[in-house]
């Protein structure tokens, strides 16, 4: 079987994707915008080849890489990435290589803001009223009759980037000062962020969930630069569990991993905010593993190669809590007095990628209890200010 990987060696968790899949008995061939010699050892052991190219973005290039594997190796059976940036490219490629999976049809309407809306309405899965901010005239227009504050975000876009909130026709006026090309503009929601995160098989039905809540909304951390923490749910909440089924469904994923983010409003009631293609960020599919005592990255790879999963079981064990840091910011604790206090609750310590600091912070740690009070006491360890 032959796999291209888009990207192997970013994010960096990602090469226990590729881990998985050799493990298999899988012809792994990496395509990425990294020297092959300045990909981990690991890494490279693990692909079966490596076609480097200075840019992902240049897709004639990209398109000839592919073909230089097919030619090879022989047919692709699947090209992925895992990566919210590089979906277009892996849809694209599967059109032209005619390998299962998204195409770009798919992308056009699952990926954009304003097609996740008409999804979601037409499935009746509640959801922001979304609409395209082609001026200031129609954003004003729409909070007329939405009411503000709206968010006013890119159409295509991962992370609260390039996102703000207007809460006035002063502010959109404000924000239009510069052109603002392929936004939206959406209705704020407030409640707490909950997502409902997955993986569906070859059928569409879910084969693995699990649910994390967040100290707060990405947005608020990316333009306040507030510290941020999230954690898993040893029980995903009745209603959430109802309201991400359905959002999965509408969706239509087939063999594919789904990131769904909802909104918990004070009534206990649940508003889908977006869904995202892919497994969920920063490393929660490692937080996802200590949850559940399971290796969701062999899960993926045995979907992958036609395994019989019809026996797999899990269940969610821990409580695991992602505590980040920003360098700018005094806190109480030193680096080595706090993994005193955190004592064996401390599973990781770890630098995050420069590209994550924005939204997760520069130091990330993961610790897993036994309940949520002791996730508490934990962020408070690592967050508490000088």
């Amino acid at each position: 079987m032959n796999v291209v990987f888009i990207s192997p060696h970013f994010p960096p968790q990602f090469i226990h994707f590729v881990h998985a899949l050799r493990a298999r008995g899988v012809n792994v061939l990496g395509l990425g915008d990294a020297p092959f010699d300045t990909l981990h050892a690991d890494l490279r052991k693990s692909l079966s080849e490596y076609f480097f190219t200075p840019s992902l973005h240049d897709y004639d290039a990209v398109l000839r890489a592919a073909g230089y594997f097919a030619w090879r190796h022989g047919r692709i059976d699947r090209i992925d990435s895992l990566n919210e940036t590089w979906l277009g490219v892996e849809a694209r490629l599967r059109e032209d290589f005619n390998v299962p999976g998204l195409r770009p049809h798919d992308i056009d309407s699952l990926r954009s803001k304003l097609g996740m809306h008409d999804v979601f309405k037409k499935a009746g899965v509640p959801h922001p009223s979304c609409i395209a901010a082609r001026d200031a005239a129609t954003v004003k227009a729409f909070a007329k009759a939405e009411g503000y504050p709206l968010v006013l975000k890119p159409d295509v876009g991962v992370g609260a980037a390039r996102t703000f909130k207007v809460g006035s026709d002063a502010e959109v006026d404000a924000a239009f000062a510069e052109p603002l090309v392929g936004y939206v503009a959406q209705v704020f929601v407030r409640g707490a962020i909950v997502t409902y995160d997955g993986l569906v098989d070859r059928q569409g039905d879910i084969l693995f969930r699990l649910s994390h809540e967040y100290s707060d909304g990405v947005m608020e951390v990316v333009l306040e630069q507030r510290d941020i923490s999230f954690w898993s749910l040893k029980e995903i909440p009745p209603a959430l569990e109802a309201m991400g089924r359905k959002a999965v469904a509408a969706l239509g994923l087939r063999e594919r991993w789904f990131h769904l983010e909802f909104f918990r409003l004070p009534d206990g009631q649940f508003v889908v905010l977006e869904a995202n293609l892919r497994p969920p960020g920063a490393f929660m599919t490692d937080m996802m593993n200590y949850t559940c005592d399971t290796d969701v990255y062999a899960l993926w790879a045995r979907l992958l190669t036609g395994d019989d999963l019809s026996g797999f079981t899990y269940s969610a064990r821990h409580h695991v809590c992602h505590s980040s840091r920003r360098p700018q910011r005094a806190y109480r604790y030193a680096h080595p007095e706090l993994v005193q206090k955190l004592g064996g609750s401390l599973l990781v310590h770890r630098q995050m990628p420069a590209v994550f600091h924005g939204a997760m912070g520069s130091d990330m740690y993961l610790t897993r209890h036994e309940d949520l009070a002791a996730v508490h006491e934990a962020v408070r360890l690592v967050q508490a200010p000088a």
